[in-house]
């Protein structure tokens, strides 16, 4: 009998330490605000309205983050939407399985400096006249200037798989791992031929991504992480001009690689004393 009561509580404690050196456990819950970087594929860019149908190619951009100098947009509570920030919350539908739903506010800039080939028409002769040989330059700004500012918004679910790597005392880390998907609303700024921009959110188009993260367990809640995504962005109807909102549009789509890092909590967890 003493063999037996003792192998009892050998087997009760090694399910018991297994079960504490989870720390994403079956029905927890993270809550997450962090910031991103972004990069951006060159893509052609389709411009369609009432006097107007061309294509500008191989168009180059870039992200645009809050300088660090504007430290107070970052902890302001009036401000933080302001940078290119994330926050998303994850349910536990398994131990170390996660459901994500998630807003990426990124920025998309297109590079004013540059000259692009042209391929299409214009009706209006004033701008008809800044295509030479089958290209525009778009660097004074008079043509075009084009950007998704308020901004390249990321509506996103996703799932993901997490493995501990590392257990210690007062911290854990996991290595995650998954897939997303999700819809594009931007506030798109355009300045298309001098008309007026259309300011805006629109349903633009749609969002495809793999991501995978390094993600610290501090003090059983509090989570430090660092995740990557690479993904493909289909957007079929950015709206560009209020004069007409319903019929000029631009069609795009591109690759984008993101680094997302930031602060999170999780609760209803368990751990390792």
């Amino acid at each position: 009998m003493k063999i037996k009561f003792l192998l009892l509580l050998f087997v009760t404690a090694t399910m018991s330490v297994k079960a504490q050196r989870e720390a994403f456990k079956k029905g927890s819950v993270m809550v997450f605000w962090g910031w991103n970087r972004g990069w951006f594929s060159d893509s052609d860019i389709h411009f369609y309205g009432q006097d107007y149908n061309f294509t500008l190619n191989n168009v180059s951009a870039h992200d645009r983050p809050t300088p660090l100098s504007n430290f107070s947009h970052y902890i302001n509570p009036t401000k933080i939407s302001i940078p290119q920030v994330n926050y998303n919350i994850t349910y536990f539908i398994k131990d170390n399985l996660g459901i994500t739903f998630g807003v990426d506010h990124m920025k998309y800039v297109m590079d004013q400096n540059q000259t692009v080939e042209f391929n299409g028409y214009i009706n209006n002769p004033q701008y008809a006249a800044m295509v030479n040989n089958g290209k525009i330059d778009l660097s004074d700004g008079k043509f075009l200037k084009y950007e998704h500012t308020n901004g390249l918004n990321y509506l996103n679910l996703g799932i993901q798989q997490y493995k501990q790597i590392l257990n210690k005392k007062n911290f854990d880390i996991f290595w995650g791992y998954g897939l997303g998907t999700g819809v594009f609303v931007p506030k798109t700024d355009a300045t298309l031929m001098g008309k007026a921009e259309s300011d805006h959110f629109h349903l633009a188009g749609f969002g495809l991504d793999a991501r995978t993260s390094v993600n610290m367990v501090i003090w059983n809640h509090i989570v430090a992480k660092a995740e990557f995504k690479y993904g493909y962005i289909n957007l079929p109807s950015v709206r560009t001009t209020e004069e007409n909102v319903n019929i000029d549009k631009a069609v795009q789509d591109f690759t984008f690689g993101e680094l997302v890092f930031g602060v999170g909590y999780t609760f209803n967890t368990k751990k390792q004393k």
